[in-house]
């Protein structure tokens, strides 16, 4: 696998991470709240579930989830259930209301941080679709040699880092934001796009089938 392979691949990754997509929505509702610790936080579970998406495509797990249409079904409604979750857990926090936000403390970072990576780590881990393109992708850059898994974790640790710096920079703007983000109004107009977005992927992902 040479230059023109990676660079072929950290392509088609960066145009995967940068869509818009639930990684993104999370980060927007986190940041704002717990702080820019936590928002990395969520990063680090995006980046702990690329590798599990990695590992399950590598061992050909994801193979038995397209040729099993239970096994399929099982993984995508968790992530559908998941998502509709957090979705309908927004709009009830919009709904509520909390207009003292500004002036109430974040939550205690030991604590937040390991809520936010947890929550990082099922929106992405919980997402079928980056074990499809895991597969979809793998054959075409991956060479029939000794050194297939190397190759493949190799492209799995660019697809995590094409994450980090994307979701990484996002972070930091969100942050920049903080006092504006972190009044009530702003809060539940935020909360309220969060759980129809939430939702919309949640359905979205209901409808996925696999093409591969």
């Amino acid at each position: 696998m040479g230059w023109s392979e990676i660079l072929a691949f950290l392509l088609a990754a960066t145009f995967l991470v940068t869509s818009p997509g639930p990684n993104g929505v999370l980060i927007a509702k986190t940041v704002p709240t717990s702080g820019r610790e936590a928002g990395f936080a969520n990063i680090a579970g995006f980046f702990t579930a690329f590798y599990v998406h990695g590992a399950l495509s590598i061992m050909g797990i994801s193979i038995i989830l397209l040729k099993s249409a239970t096994a399929f079904t099982i993984v995508k409604y968790l992530g559908v259930a998941y998502l509709g979750w957090i979705g309908i857990k927004a709009l009830f926090a919009a709904y509520k209301g909390n207009e003292t936000l500004a002036n109430v403390a974040p939550a205690r970072p030991h604590r937040s941080l390991l809520r936010a990576f947890a929550e990082g780590f099922l929106t992405n881990g919980l997402n079928p679709k980056v074990s499809m393109f895991y597969l979809a992708v793998f054959p075409n850059f991956i060479p029939l040699n000794d050194h297939a898994i190397a190759y493949a974790f190799l492209l799995v640790f660019l697809h995590s880092m094409v994450n980090v710096v994307w979701f990484g920079s996002i972070v930091v703007l969100f942050s920049k934001l903080t006092f504006v983000a972190r009044h009530g109004r702003f809060q539940r107009w935020l909360k309220g796009v969060t759980g129809v977005v939430f939702i919309g992927f949640g359905l979205k992902l209901a409808t996925y089938r696999p093409t591969v």
